[in-house]
């Protein structure tokens, strides 16, 4: 693949310092494919063969044990998935299917591993990207243990308000199945979690959602950027 084909690839930060020589070697043997919706890209417990980058669409990453299945991440442009496992040469530890019609950057494994040993810059940018990814699970995971299902609700919904302008309406991003599951809950639970948010001003018309009492919503909800804030 040219490296020219990927202008926006070149941009993100774990690959915006690499000489470019290096970057040329990486994506050598790399795929750009289009996907259509609810395709299976990878299976927990398969050798991680790729890195992959979400350029256009969205991917869900999610796991299943016991019968059971749950939604672990949405991964969104440009986003990479799932660097731990190719940099160990491991298995994964989720599967990934496209949650829209999706182009995706496969990347080797053995490419990346490579050039994380030749390339100081890039081997800096994976740490940091790592780290990166470390810290959100901590967030993720104080979000789930700290907080009832309501206030998880609360705080997605701000979320969403400030990422889309706050202009007092919300669209969902996914389905509410998709939505339950990432917030840890029953699409049963998620109904009641909108219904008892009601008196603090939450109105549900399908996907979208009004909220007209953003103080009271806030009071419930006591955001913290420990837990809420993504950058910190």
């Amino acid at each position: 693949m040219r490296t020219t084909d990927l202008p926006e690839i070149r941009k993100l930060d774990l690959f915006s310092s690499m000489n470019e020589n290096s970057f040329s070697n990486l994506m050598n043997a790399a795929y750009l494919q289009t996907f259509p919706a609810e395709m299976q890209l990878i299976a927990e417990g398969d050798t991680a063969d790729f890195l992959f980058v979400v350029v256009e669409g969205c991917v869900e990453l999610h796991a299943n044990a016991n019968g059971r299945e749950a939604t672990m991440a949405m991964v969104r442009p440009i986003g990479t998935f799932i660097l731990a496992a190719v940099l160990k040469d491991a298995v994964y530890l989720m599967s990934a299917r496209t949650g829209a019609k999706s182009r995706v950057l496969m990347i080797p494994a053995q490419n990346v591993r490579e050039a994380f040993a030749n390339d100081d810059a890039f081997a800096r940018a994976i740490v940091q990207e790592l780290a990166n990814c470390y810290r959100g699970v901590v967030k993720d995971h104080k979000d789930h243990k700290l907080r009832t299902a309501v206030e998880r609700l609360a705080n997605r919904l701000l979320k969403y308000h400030a990422d889309q302008g706050e202009t007092g309406e919300v669209q969902l991003p996914y389905d509410k199945r998709t939505l339950a599951s990432l917030l840890g809950m029953t699409p049963e639970n998620l109904s009641r979690a909108f219904g008892t948010l009601k008196p603090y001003g939450v109105v549900v018309d399908g996907a979208r959602v009004t909220l007209t009492d953003l103080d009271g919503l806030s009071g419930l909800a006591k955001p913290n950027p420990l837990i809420d804030e993504r950058k910190a």
